[in-house]
């Protein structure tokens, strides 16, 4: 029995020793025995306010599954995601925070979902020197580069849905609104900019509620102030309770409307809900007609960005790993395609920085929690990111938030029916059914054209018809109709395409003070500048008919003999429209016309590197211009060389009207038919414009409005430590005068005084810190002070211990 027992043991010792030598050669960092670990520490709240992880998990899993397969994206390194359920509760993600930062493995990137989770995250990171990216954080206090300078989030701020309300109110002409909110961070710091916003617009918040957990006294204080425009910020939760008492309170109909967030699910309110008394016909009765704002969280074009999916292509497979669950009662559903393109923001920023690091003789799987550098390469390169995913262009404003449109819909009829677009970023709000490509390219200017290219043609028919057809007292009637159709039809088509050039080339080369006043410029204006070209032609037409009419004047050639033995000649005759002066009218109108001509050339050739999203059909505007100008050009002096052969004259000016014309409508029209067909596979300037990251107009714009907002606080703050450096030179000053003062006054004593005592022992308490002051750390290693903001973000090493225990690091995990 002893032998087997031992036998038993030496197997049981060799067995622990060959498993143990084996995970030690797995972990290995030699590339030949297979890809290295990198560990993601992830946040995923399953149940709570906001359960977002019941799609957002298997949507991160998707994107690492793919990321892991990819041989051009990290080919030596695996992402694995170690995750807990935070129950979007700060105290329950507090304990999760310290598990995933004290247990082993490493991770080198922390991803919490949740306002409130991701601002404790964010905010205790920096002191590990972990990058934050969060998939489902709105909270605008969370755009805080000094408060949280390694935060990243791919979930826009909450603040986006302001602009896009006040917009709103504004086209409807409401001047007052009540307010009611769920005291939290997120709500309250959001309300704040909706206040700042309506009084910039001149608009009233008279009411403003709040509540914690039951809303019934806050809606019965709305009901006693008669508010009737209602904006609502609340959890999912708790909108369920609001509009329970709504219900009751009759606060809604046709004189009632509300604004809600667009994130909950579709069937919100036909949730079953313990904590409220009210039927499902109820809550529908009580919702209907409300109006949401919601970020646009899916790409509407059918694009494959970095993942080569299409946004489509994702929802089917979401759907297959959600095993057949509802979307409407999957919580997260709507932020899955953040959660998906965070994992891949992720990957590519750590793909990114292999090549820098290997430079510095660094690695990624050298990453510790003491590690600056590895860092400060994972921020630039998330600082930098530019992708096509599949909930849109993935881009990062100067505060790590991510850029986005905005989406209106309304509840009619028990399921929300989208109604506008709005991009806070130019202040373009355009209804659904207008096509966004189409409506930035100046509709009503684009009609223009079109008609007067149908004038320009129609002219074709009165230039070919001759005295044989028409009788000859109405012959100055076709001679005047085919001059002001030709004369019109230019002013409308020619027109409009040069106030779309001129309009560019102005803004775009006036001097900066001037140039944002310019950028809004109201359409009337471009409509005026074609109505004040096309009244300069309708003028000259006008006098050049009245003071020296068109009328019919006949040109005799020499006698011709017929063939065939005939005692006749024929006397060739040809009729033309022309008045006394013929030449100095034409000469008028061709030198205007070119000069126009002229000047839209050089406009289109300046104009061409341009990019805008107001005209944003421009490039193809200039096209048009080259060519009608060539044409143009060629056309009218070789018309006047066979104005005698009237077939030749005629098939010359016929076709270059017609060439013209049709190549004009084809360079505008036919990219926007394209597009309505297609529905996304034709890309528009403006999403070009998004898609460049640094380099494009918007994103250098709001970067450089970030910077000038920090660089305003950070004077304060200077202006501030001044103030006190100064204080604190003026009490030094008088400290030190107090104590030369004593000084003497003891020298003077102790020559009047006998030998002083033994000094006794120091008072224990004496050395007892100021009242609110923390006690000494018991930590020996200091703490390293925090990130500054994102232009100065990492100062020299300093090392961290991981199982110190400094009095501020527990205060600043714990809060």
């Amino acid at each position: 029995m002893a032998q087997l027992y031992q036998m038993l043991r030496s197997r049981s010792v060799l067995h622990y020793s060959l498993t143990l030598t084996l995970s030690v050669l797995l972990s290995c960092s030699c590339p030949a025995l297979g890809k290295k670990k990198l560990y993601i520490g992830a946040l995923f709240p399953m149940s709570g306010g906001w359960p977002g992880g019941q799609a957002c998990l298997p949507a991160a899993q998707m994107a690492l599954k793919l990321v892991n397969k990819r041989t051009d994206i990290l080919p030596d390194y695996e992402l694995e995601l170690i995750h807990y359920d935070s129950m979007c509760d700060p105290g329950e993600a507090t304990k999760l925070l310290y598990d995933l930062l004290y247990t082993e493995p490493i991770k080198i990137v922390l991803m919490p979902g949740c306002s409130s989770v991701s601002t404790l995250v964010a905010e205790a990171a920096r002191m590990w020197n972990l990058i934050v990216l969060s998939y489902g954080s709105s909270s605008p206090a969370l755009s805080n580069r000094q408060r949280f300078p390694t935060f990243f989030r791919t979930h826009p701020s909450a603040t986006l849905h302001n602009p896009t309300r006040v917009q709103l109110f504004q086209k409807w002409k409401w001047t007052k609104i009540a307010t009611i909110q769920q005291t939290t961070e997120v709500f309250t710091s959001t309300l704040d900019d909706l206040e700042e916003r309506v009084k910039e617009a001149g608009i009233e918040i008279s009411v403003r509620q709040s509540f914690l957990t039951d809303p019934a006294v806050a809606v019965k204080n709305l009901k006693r102030q008669d508010a009737r425009i209602i904006v609502g910020l609340f959890y999912e939760t708790e909108a369920r309770k609001v509009f329970c008492e709504v219900y009751k309170e009759k606060l809604y109909g046709k004189k009632y409307v509300w604004f809600l967030i667009g994130w909950y699910a579709d069937n919100w309110f036909k949730i079953k809900d313990p904590s409220i008394n009210c039927t499902v016909e109820q809550m529908t009765e009580a919702v209907e007609g409300h109006v949401t704002t919601e970020i646009v969280m899916l790409n509407p074009e059918t694009v494959r960005g970095a993942s080569n999916l299409t946004s489509q292509e994702f929802l089917a497979q979401l759907m297959s790993k959600l095993g057949g669950k509802n979307p409407e009662e999957t919580g997260g559903f709507q932020e899955a395609p953040l959660a998906y393109d965070a994992v891949w923001a992720l990957a590519l920023a750590l793909n990114k920085t292999v090549g820098p690091l290997k430079a510095k003789g660094h690695r990624l799987e050298d990453f510790n929690y003491n590690n600056r550098d590895i860092t400060a390469e994972i921020y630039r390169a998330m600082n930098t990111s530019s992708f096509e995913g599949v909930s849109g262009h993935v881009v990062f404003d100067a505060q790590g938030s991510r850029m986005a449109w905005t989406l209106i819909e309304q509840l009619q009829g028990g399921s929300y029916k989208k109604i506008g677009y709005y991009d806070s970023t130019k202040g373009n709000l355009s209804w659904y059914g207008n096509d966004k490509y189409i409506q930035n390219s100046q509709p009503y200017l684009n009609n223009m054209t079109a008609v007067g290219c149908m004038m320009a043609l129609a002219a074709v028919f009165p230039l070919g018809i001759d005295g044989l057809h028409v009788h000859r007292r109405q012959f100055p009637v076709v001679c005047q109709f085919r001059l002001w159709l030709l004369g019109l039809g230019f002013s409308l088509a020619y027109g409009s395409m040069f106030t779309k050039i001129w309009w560019v080339h102005t803004v775009f080369t006036k001097k900066d003070e001037k140039k944002d006043k310019r950028k809004h410029l109201e359409p009337w204006k471009l409509y005026a500048t074609v109505g004040v070209l096309l009244g300069i032609d309708i003028l000259s037409l006008m006098i050049w008919q009245i003071v020296d009419p068109l009328h019919i004047t006949v040109e005799k050639f020499t006698r011709e003999a017929p063939k065939g033995d005939l005692d006749v000649l024929i006397q060739p005759l040809l009729e033309h429209c022309s008045s006394e002066k013929m030449n100095t009218w034409l000469g008028v109108v061709y030198g205007y016309k070119g000069l126009l001509l002229l000047l839209g050339i050089f406009l289109a050739y300046e104009t061409k590197s341009i990019s805008t999203e107001k005209i944003n059909d421009h490039r193809a505007v200039g096209m048009a211009i080259y060519n009608v100008a060539v044409l143009c050009m060629i056309t009218a002096p070789v018309t006047m060389i066979l104005s005698s052969q009237q077939d030749a004259s005629f098939a010359f000016a016929s076709l270059a009207i017609v060439f013209s014309v049709y190549i004009t409508l084809v360079v505008l029209f036919v990219p926007k038919m394209r597009r309505l067909i297609t529905r996304g596979e034709w890309q528009s300037d403006a999403q070009e414009t998004m898609k460049t990251g640094s380099s494009t107009n918007n994103n250098d714009e709001e970067k450089s409005r970030q910077l000038e907002r920090e660089n305003k606080e950070l004077q304060k703050i200077i202006q501030e430590k001044e103030e006190r450096v100064s204080e604190l030179r003026n009490q030094l000053s008088e400290r030190q005068a107090l104590r030369s003062r004593r000084r003497a006054s003891t020298v003077t004593s102790q020559n009047h005084s006998p030998p002083p005592l033994a000094i006794p022992q120091s008072d224990p308490r004496s050395l007892a810190p100021p009242p609110g002051y923390p006690a000494p750390t018991c930590d020996p290693h200091p703490v390293p002070p925090s990130f500054a903001n994102s232009s100065s973000l990492y100062q020299p090493d300093s090392k961290i211990s991981r199982n110190n225990c400094h009095t501020s690091r527990l205060q600043l995990l714990y809060k």
